[in-house]
């Protein structure tokens, strides 16, 4: 004996009904036969409909619409005296769903659908008996009495020992009182299992629209593939857990009678599809699958990756953290379960990209992954981001599996955007023959275009861009910015755009914002994130600053006016120099540093002395660079008075734990004497310097170059492929 179930969308038509015929009298031809079948692929729906409805005409009208679809099939699959004959039964049917109680409606389905087959295979002149499931399948309190359902199915096939053919309908049952019930959505899976369990049937398969059960949702994964075998536990939890291709109770009946059975695909009966058995012999660390459930009532999602006999569990979570972590998706949790099945809570929003991200880290092969780049800003670092694409693009791709592909780039006045991807040498000319960038066009045009998982580079000093970059999230864009601007916001702003990256699945990266490619923001946000807290920060983190101070040497060099032109003219300071003298770029890079360690500070928290007296800082710029230079003695005086000590100055920004101040931390940025035992001490140039003092660590000293367009440029790629 063999048992056969055939979904909706088997039978939605009679094209597919024909499809299910050739397969069933092949299979008949080998063996005596149960088809099990479900209701025509949106009957179950419109019958869930129909049962609402309160409406006597349009309940009239959706039953006639149910009736028309039936009488085609019957149109097609019949003639004469027999389509006659078949229409007349269905028309009984029909009569009995008019009249059937609200709750009875959805068990008429699988009645039309079997009844159509039955007397198909009959007219074809097999030996066929239409069998009751309501009389055979029985439930005890929503549970299958499966010892009394087990001896009725065994019962009416061996009352009928020459039939050939048995044809139930799936899904329904009757209760203790023999009242018409359902085995769920889904239930005509478990009705074949019970028929198989209760027959003694050697084979059962269960025949769908794909071609087994799947590494992942197709429809979620387009790189899925059939899973040739799996053991009944492994297709169990991944039923239970979201896959769709197979009713989670089916596996119990067949389990327990040892019946090996297999999911086939109806449009490819070639196709192996997938067994499901005991598995007894297994490759140890192979993995199944991976599927997703939503939990809206809990506003999550729980992904859930399935293997056969994982040896180490500690390492396939890591696998799974790192995986989420590079894809820039924050769990909620750790990752849990046992034995062979792994469980990541994460939000709906990114529910497929976890799955997408899982399924590529555990099924497929290591291919160059292409991050499509969206850049904004052509100016030195822009510029130079797009000429370093093109030179080391055969490198990443050969170290790191990636590739960086430019879709869009954008200067103030023009942008160009190109799925095909804008090749690094042709990006001037590209953009010469580009759109108007005005009114936020490029954004617009990236919104519009860019796929999830696309990256967008902010590489100006733009004051409102980022106002856009939440949107930017939302659409599942990350972003990697060297704009401190967009960082240097009041703190509910800065958090809420943080807050939009994690929730959609994204990551904001701006390592470059202070200290150019150095590690700073990493490594303090590395310190505040464990139980080493940050007691200080003290950084010198001016470049512009630095380039001066550190060059000026009082009355053997350049006039401290000389240096700051220069500084201007080779574009190391603001366009209005005094921007950088009265601490306003230090301010923002300290906001950053004292955010990334966990402190919300807000400019206003912070201590700002000047470099100059206030006066300096309210008069037209070629005045300020007069004034500058009648303060020039002064500025002889003091750095003569240094070299007398053996000290330097520094302008230092610094963020302190004090208990008294607000936020239980004191911020400052002014001008200090160093001597010898400070590593603010001996920087020169550009240089910058940080160092990170916590509560049980040595002091953390970070020094380098803070400026270079080559070393943004790297900094930004190495935020981009992290």
């Amino acid at each position: 004996m063999q048992v056969l179930k055939f979904g909706g969308s088997s039978v939605a038509d009679a094209t597919r009904m024909s499809q299910v015929i050739d397969i069933v009298l092949a299979a008949v031809a080998r063996d005596r036969t149960i088809l099990v079948c479900s209701a025509v692929s949106g009957c179950t729906d419109a019958l869930i409909a129909l049962g609402a409805e309160t409406d006597p005409e349009r309940k009239a009208a959706q039953i006639e619409t149910l009736r028309r679809r039936h009488h085609a099939i019957a149109q097609r699959l019949f003639t004469g005296a027999e389509r006659r004959e078949m229409v007349t039964e269905l028309d009984g049917l029909f009569e009995e769903l008019a009249a059937a109680p609200v709750g009875d409606c959805v068990t008429f389905g699988e009645l039309f659908s079997t009844r159509i087959l039955s007397r198909k295979f009959a007219c074809e002149g097999v030996s066929t008996q239409w069998l009751d499931s309501r009389r055979l399948v029985r439930t005890l309190g929503g549970i299958v009495a499966e010892k009394q359902t087990y001896e009725n199915i065994f019962a009416a096939v061996g009352a009928a020992p020459d039939c050939r053919l048995f044809v139930a309908p799936g899904f329904i049952a009757s209760d203790g009182s023999g009242r018409v019930t359902t085995l769920g959505r889904g239930g005509s899976d478990y009705s074949a299992a019970l028929f198989a369990a209760g027959a003694k049937a050697s084979v059962l398969e269960i025949w769908t629209d794909v071609p087994g059960i799947m590494t992942a949702n197709p429809k979620v994964v387009p790189a899925a593939v059939s899973i040739p075998d799996i053991s009944y536990k492994a297709a169990l939890t991944l039923a239970e857990n979201g896959a769709k291709v197979l009713y989670a109770p089916t596996v119990k009946p067949a389990m327990e009678a040892g019946i090996a059975f297999s999911i086939r695909n109806t449009f490819d009966p070639r196709h192996p599809g997938t067994l499901v058995s005991g598995r007894p012999a297994v490759k140890e660390g192979e993995w199944m699958g991976v599927t997703s459930l939503t939990h809206a009532d809990r506003g999550e999602s729980v992904v859930c990756l399935v293997g056969e006999a994982i040896a180490g569990r500690a390492s396939a979570a890591g696998r799974i953290r790192a995986a989420l972590a590079e894809a820039g998706i924050q769990p909620l949790g750790d990752v849990t379960g046992e034995g062979d099945a792994f469980f990541i809570r994460v939000r709906p929003t990114v529910e497929r990209a976890a799955v997408g991200v899982i399924h590529r880290e555990f099924f497929e092969a290591r291919a160059v992954t292409v991050i499509p780049v969206f850049i904004a800003g052509y100016g030195a670092v822009g510029h130079e981001l797009v000429r370093l694409v093109g030179l080391s693009a055969e490198r990443i791709a050969a170290r790191r599996g990636r590739s960086i592909r430019i879709l869009g780039l954008s200067n103030s006045r023009r942008f160009t955007v190109d799925l095909r991807g804008v090749a690094p040498e042709e990006a001037e000319r590209r953009l010469e023959g580009g759109e108007s960038a005005a009114g936020g066009a490029f954004i617009d045009a990236v919104l519009s275009c860019a796929p999830r998982g696309a990256v967008f580079v902010d590489c100006t000093n733009d004051e409102q861009l980022h106002d856009r970059y939440a949107e930017l999230f939302r659409g599942g864009i990350s972003i990697v910015t060297s704009n401190r601007r967009s960082l240097a916001l009041p703190y509910v702003q800065y958090a809420a755009l943080k807050a939009e990256a994690r929730q959609n699945g994204a990551f904001f990266r701006y390592d470059t914002t202070v200290g150019n490619s150095l590690p700073i923001l990493e490594s303090i946000a590395s310190d505040a994130n464990c139980s080493d807290g940050i007691e200080a920060i003290e950084a010198v983190v001016s470049c512009t600053l630095n380039y001066i101070i550190t060059g000026y040497d009082g009355a053997r060099r350049d006039s401290f006016a000389k240096l700051l032109r220069r500084a201007q003219d080779e574009g190391l300071t603001e366009r209005d120099p005094r921007t950088d003298l009265g601490g306003q770029d230090v301010l923002r890079k300290l906001l950053i540093l004292a955010r990334e360690a966990g402190v919300p500070l807000e400019a206003e928290d912070v201590e700002i002395v000047p470099m100059l007296p206030p006066e300096f800082f309210d008069c037209p710029l070629e005045e300020f660079y007069r004034k500058l230079a009648a303060y020039e003695p002064q500025f002889v005086a003091r750095e003569a008075e240094l070299d007398a000590a053996g000290q330097r100055q520094r302008f230092v920004a610094s963020l302190r734990r004090d208990p008294a101040a607000r936020l239980g931390y004191r911020a400052e940025i002014k001008m200090q004497r160093v001597g010898p035992e400070s590593p603010f001490y001996w920087i020169s140039g550009t240089e910058n310097v940080t160092v990170v003092h916590s509560e049980y660590s040595a002091p953390l000293v970070i020094k380098g170059a803070g400026e270079g367009v080559r070393l943004a440029a790297t900094g930004i790629i190495k935020d981009i492929l992290m």
